[in-house]
């Protein structure tokens, strides 16, 4: 639709519209185009262009002022058609009907019940995600993207950080490898089967409750874990219409399942002894070396478990691992540390390597060590043994710097941070004091194989 051009000159020449006339209709030379009336209807015209491009106008007066309406290509309309349409766009104009406007609201009504349909099929797409749609089902998804987050989006998450959130939504029911029972449902478990729109504010207190009651240090990391799954869903494009508030920011879910307590367990002087002694005697050598590694590196027990042999230096007597920090890369690879891993079997390319695990490394050997600590009639878990490397590293007088960096912690203070730069040789000699004192304790006799370097007279 359009408007007479104040500027545009139109011949004005009225003929009555059969095939043969409009087929005979040029524009005029000089002119954009040329307007032909219809002598038979009132205010039907056929615009011809410079180019040659022909069609059906309607032109009238509404309002004191002219009006030119396009009906159409001479291709799409007929002659009767286009004489029809003028007609009824003629009958509107006479009642101050504008069909401009007309037109404009049809469209508008064509879209907003086009909306109205694209709402409705949403709003039933969303209604069928509210009765399908599981926090199980949606947890795989969300394990899955974070896992191959790129750098520069988001960063992926750690192995470790990846396997917690699998373990804390299994539903257990699986053998054990070493036991008739069968493996317990994590804690998230009783909250995979329900409706992603269920997990309620109530219904994560009531979670709350029942786990602190079992397993209350496991059940504050399925709360954490659950509380940032629940952030990510938020944001989500598709469920982020079904969770519209975030269920574990709860105060009350939180308090019920209580603050983690500082853990003690730690190896007095006295019990090393008898540790190495049950530690020592289980068969095991892959098991029996990774826990005396543990202590003696006071490292964390999946930085010892994952290492390779190409990160142990016998010749320069090093050790490289990351830290959390990334700060110190390698520790010194002490003598009897290297006298047990020198020991084990090369089967594959980790150090503490198992045929049965299926990662090809040692995956929990915290049933061996139970059984060891037993024997030895002490109460110690796995982190423990890194918890005893601090504690009896005082005996010693070693620096606490030195002791902290060993072990991988990040540097403290402004001095640890920005002066502090300890070679490895530094770090050696207190280690190996630290390992030979332990050894002294335990009674365990060995004697270091060293290379003496004499100097020959010549003649």
């Amino acid at each position: 639709m359009t408007s007479t051009s104040q500027e545009e000159k139109v011949v004005l020449v009225k003929k009555k519209f059969t095939a043969d006339v409009i087929a005979s209709f040029e524009c005029k030379a000089g002119k954009s185009q040329t307007i032909y009336w219809d002598a038979k209807t009132s205010g039907l015209g056929l615009r011809v262009t410079a180019t040659g491009a022909k069609s059906y106008i309607f032109e009238t007066s509404l309002n004191n002022k002219t009006m030119r309406i396009t009906i159409g290509d001479i291709r799409t309309y007929s002659i009767k058609a286009a004489q029809v349409e003028a007609t009824n766009l003629k009958a509107m104009t006479d009642k101050g009907i504008d069909p401009r406007q007309v037109k404009a609201d049809n469209i508008a009504n064509d879209e907003a019940k086009a909306k109205a349909k694209t709402d409705e099929a949403a709003a039933l797409v969303l209604k069928e995600q509210r009765q399908s749609i599981t926090l199980g089902k949606v947890w795989l998804e969300y394990i899955a993207e974070r896992k191959e987050a790129k750098e520069g989006k988001e960063k992926s998450w750690s192995d470790r950080h990846y396997k917690d959130h699998v373990k804390m939504i299994h539903g257990g029911g699986v053998e054990r490898k070493r036991s008739d029972k069968l493996t317990e449902a994590a804690p998230l478990a009783s909250l995979a089967k329900l409706k992603l729109v269920d997990i309620t504010a109530a219904k994560v207190t009531e979670w709350a409750d029942d786990e602190a009651n079992r397993r209350p240090t496991q059940a504050r990391l399925a709360f954490r874990l659950l509380r940032a799954f629940l952030s990510w869903c938020k944001i989500h494009p598709t469920y982020g219409l079904i969770v519209t508030d975030n269920a574990a920011k709860n105060d009350i879910a939180r308090k019920r399942l209580g603050k983690p307590q500082t853990k003690n367990d730690v190896l007095q002087r006295e019990q090393l002894p008898a540790w190495f002694t049950a530690v020592k005697q289980i068969n095991n050598p892959v098991i029996n070396a990774y826990l005396q590694t543990l202590l003696l590196t006071g490292r964390r027990r999946e930085q010892i478990a994952q290492l390779k042999w190409t990160d142990i230096d016998f010749q320069w007597n090093k050790i490289t691992m990351k830290d959390k920090t990334e700060h110190n890369p390698s520790i010194p690879l002490t003598p009897y540390v290297a006298h047990l891993l020198q020991s084990l079997p090369r089967r594959n390319q980790f150090v503490f390597s198992s045929l049965t695990a299926k990662a090809g490394y040692l995956a929990d050997p915290s049933d061996a060590h139970r059984k060891a600590c037993a024997e030895a009639g002490v109460e110690l878990t796995l982190h423990g043994l890194r918890r005893s490397f601090a504690t009896l590293c005082e005996w010693t007088e070693t620096p606490a710097g030195i002791a902290a960096q060993i072990q991988g912690h990040a540097p403290q203070g402004v001095r640890e941070n920005n002066y502090i730069r300890r070679p490895l040789d530094l770090l050696r000699m207190w280690h190996v004091k630290i390992e030979a004192w332990m050894l002294e304790q335990a009674n365990i006799k060995f004697e270091p194989v060293t290379s003496e370097l004499r100097v020959i007279k010549t003649a």
